[in-house]
């Protein structure tokens, strides 16, 4: 069972692994520089179907059928599903899903979602709840415009600390067994600066990023120099600096062994995505596709992966209310 250290922060003594992962991506994602990790890329935005938001699911169908093939199992032997994306009520998740007759849980932490999927996933492996769990995520650039700034049509002007929803989805299946083993997880706490715009998502989740990895380090007694990498999802340029001014008043410095998924995602030298990427896809893909991948190959052994979200609604947002942020991390161990 898993050992509780400090409020928020637990250790997984059955080191529940992660199986097998997928990520799925649109031509934008392939054509940046995690292009040759995607198990598939769709040069169709609406991936077939009829609405944005068909194609989210879309987008998490392929992810997990593609995860659970590479795992060797089915839908049967999977006990349950953990899921979430950025539209109301999840449907890309719930419409998506549904064809598996999975036992389903539908998650909502914006972009931080992967981490939480993940970690209910690691947390009902460890507790003897499931056999195998599955946690997926995704995100559609087209679907979320929509839904929090304005339709695409509309053609409004990006500001530069503006972040590109990825139109992406990644997929893992947790049991026990051989891969990346997930050691440790902490709950992340809500957490304001005070920022009310939502063209500036990193400074609204950085709070909560410094918050959740202060956290793990007291509660695991741990510093940065015992990681290889620390991979936060996805704070984009603006929010990665703010991270760092904020953990350098606590005394803490990641610089040398860090990188976040929204900067790692696209070429923002060659590709127009402002302060880089977002969305919780963007982490997802990053994830199961390069991470995971390069941690199974022996580049990383030690990984912090902490996924960033921005609990934002357009209604709050236009009331003038600021947007609270959470972080929620995992110890991934090669």
């Amino acid at each position: 069972m898993a050992k509780k250290l400090g409020r928020s922060t637990f250790l997984l003594e059955k080191h529940p692994a992660i199986l097998a992962s997928a990520a799925i991506g649109g031509k934008m994602e392939g054509e940046g520089p995690q292009g040759a990790y995607f198990d598939t890329i769709s040069n169709d935005a609406q991936f077939g179907e009829d609405s944005w938001e068909k194609a989210e699911g879309r987008l998490q169908q392929l992810a997990l059928q593609t995860a659970m093939q590479k795992a060797g199992v089915s839908a049967a032997e999977v006990d349950c599903l953990f899921a979430g994306d950025l539209l109301n009520q999840c449907v890309g998740s719930s419409y998506g899903l549904q064809q598996f007759e999975i036992p389903f849980v539908g998650l909502y932490g914006a972009c931080s979602t992967m981490a939480e999927s993940l970690m209910m996933a690691a947390l009902f492996v460890e507790g003897g709840l499931a056999k195998r769990a599955a946690a997926v995520t995704s995100s559609h650039f087209c679907s979320a415009e929509r839904q929090f700034r304005f339709p695409l049509e509309y053609g409004g002007q990006r500001p530069p600390s503006a972040q590109w929803t990825a139109t992406a989805a990644g997929a893992a299946i947790v049991g026990c067994g051989q891969g990346v083993s997930v050691n440790a997880v902490t709950v992340g706490t809500i957490r304001d600066l005070g920022i009310t715009d939502a063209n500036n998502m990193g400074a609204a989740m950085a709070p909560a990023a410094a918050s959740t990895l202060t956290t793990f380090f007291n509660d695991s007694v741990t510093h940065p120099a015992d990681y290889d990498l620390i991979l936060t999802g996805d704070l984009g340029q603006v929010g990665r600096d703010l991270l760092f001014e904020l953990l350098e008043k606590e005394g803490v410095r990641i610089s040398d062994r860090y990188h976040d998924c929204g900067l790692l995602i696209y070429d923002r030298d060659k590709q127009d995505v402002h302060a880089g990427g977002s969305g919780c896809g963007c982490s997802a893909s990053v994830l199961c596709g390069s991470i995971l991948r390069q941690m199974a190959e022996g580049r990383w052994k030690n990984v912090l992966f902490m996924a960033t979200g921005a609990l934002m609604s357009p209604t709050m947002v236009q009331q003038g209310e600021a947007i609270p942020g959470i972080a929620h991390l995992l110890h991934l161990k090669a």
